[in-house]
């Protein structure tokens, strides 16, 4: 356990020389893949009842593609933008994500099944949660790298960050968001974790918590019925079960191959949420066992290469941002992909970059984005060859050993941490 968080920790006290490198090829392939995939899939599922209710097959293909067009040039954007300079800004981005969530908390956005998440700004739906969930990594990234040397303690390294997830968890759970809710107490939990946080005062969080989520689904009726429907979904056939069992069917129709791209029976009005929280349902249908292990070998690559951005990242602020926002990506493919599945109960988590929503299609983007700024960043010592930087061989090694010495303590090599400073052009 504690080999897979040294694994993450960082413990730099000086400025470390770094370069601009190119982003993650394979990330940006892979990201930009699953967004195309994602529009030739909105269409698919959705001819038939944007035709039905709009009178135009095309309705959602041409807002997705328009999104889909913004949220790469987003990404693209992002990944050019210094994800340093978010720790100026980070307590602005957390404070406009507090002020959404209360915007519709008071009832001032705009309602859909029994619950208001959304603020409507002419064409577009935004869903505050979605925003508070990168602010969170944000918040958390800037806070854990700040405190580092102070991470084990209750008072500054664990309390302060449980306090203001536990606020943010509470404003979602007022919408009511339990999805995004949960989400955000994983996010704090992962990387509590791997800043190192004590894992006593993590375990003590978790059993403070479960009573609590237990207390939550219990006491509420639709919960429960989602509960049961999970587990009897074809008890229920008609009627609580009913959207997890048309889902199964649709899995269990595609076969090995699939029924072929655009001739799924069940998007024609029978499966609810095709286009959106049940995409996976139809892709499953269409091109069967194979597509499904393509989608999710295409998910599992993108965590690999975020996990292997964090580890390679310039600075423990861009380590933490790299782990969020990946674990934040993996979990929700995860969540969603379970409950069509029918291997977690019902929950409102799209499928990122699949799933129709130009809310949440943008935000993960912009998320996607930051991190392929982070898989940029490198250290000196771990690019540059000696021949390739110019220096006798005696001073780049130095360099590194300066840096390893001062992480040690090394109180002789401190006088050159403002050498180090100015040849990295500042601190980080």
């Amino acid at each position: 356990m504690g080999m897979l968080r040294s694994l993450f920790r960082r413990e730099e006290k000086v400025a470390i020389p770094k370069v601009i490198g190119p982003a993650d090829p394979v990330l940006t392939a892979a990201i930009v893949a699953l967004v195309g995939f994602g529009v030739v899939m909105v269409f698919s599922a959705s001819s038939m009842f944007a035709d039905e209710r709009y009178g135009s097959p095309f309705h959602f293909l041409v807002r997705q593609g328009i999104f889909a067009v913004i949220g790469l040039g987003l990404m693209l954007a992002m990944a050019r933008f210094d994800y340093h300079r978010f720790r100026p800004l980070t307590y602005p981005i957390l404070g406009g994500a507090v002020m959404l969530l209360f915007v519709v908390v008071l009832g001032l956005g705009r309602s859909a099944g029994g619950a208001a998440r959304w603020i409507q700004l002419g064409p577009i739906n935004v869903q505050p949660a979605e925003a508070a969930k990168v602010a969170v990594i944000l918040w958390l990234a800037y806070s854990l790298s700040k405190k580092s040397e102070k991470i084990r303690s209750f008072q500054v390294g664990f309390l302060p960050h449980i306090l203001v997830a536990g606020f943010l968890m509470l404003l979602c759970l007022k919408q009511p968001d339990f999805g995004s809710a949960v989400m955000i107490g994983l996010l704090t939990f992962v990387l509590l974790f791997a800043a190192g946080a004590r894992l006593g005062y993590l375990l003590g969080g978790v059993l403070i918590a479960a009573p609590m989520i237990y207390l939550l689904v219990a006491m509420s009726p639709y919960r429960m019925r989602r509960i049961q429907a999970f587990l009897e979904p074809f008890e229920h056939r008609y009627g609580i079960g009913y959207q997890i069992a048309e889902s199964l069917m649709s899995f269990g129709a595609g076969g090995a191959t699939g029924v072929g791209l655009g001739d799924s029976k069940q998007k024609l009005l029978y499966l609810p949420e095709a286009h959106t929280d049940f995409i996976s349902a139809i892709v499953g249908e269409e091109l069967g066992f194979v597509g499904m292990l393509c989608l999710v070998a295409a998910f599992a690559l993108v965590v690999v290469r975020g996990l292997r951005a964090a580890m390679r990242a310039a600075d423990e602020y861009g380590t933490y941002i790299a782990i969020g926002i990946t674990f934040f990506v993996g979990a929700q493919a995860f969540t969603n992909l379970s409950v069509a599945m029918g291997m977690l109960p019902t929950k409102g988590l799209v499928l990122p970059f699949i799933s129709y929503g130009g809310s949440a299609l943008l935000v993960n983007c912009a998320a996607v984005g930051i991190l392929l700024n982070v898989s940029r960043a490198r250290d000196v010592e771990e690019l540059v060859e000696p021949e390739e930087s110019g220096e006798p061989e005696e001073k780049v090694l130095r360099r590194g050993a300066t840096r390893r010495n001062v992480r040690r303590g090394d109180a002789a090599e401190a006088p050159l941490q403002g050498e180090l400073a100015i040849r990295s052009g500042g601190a980080a």
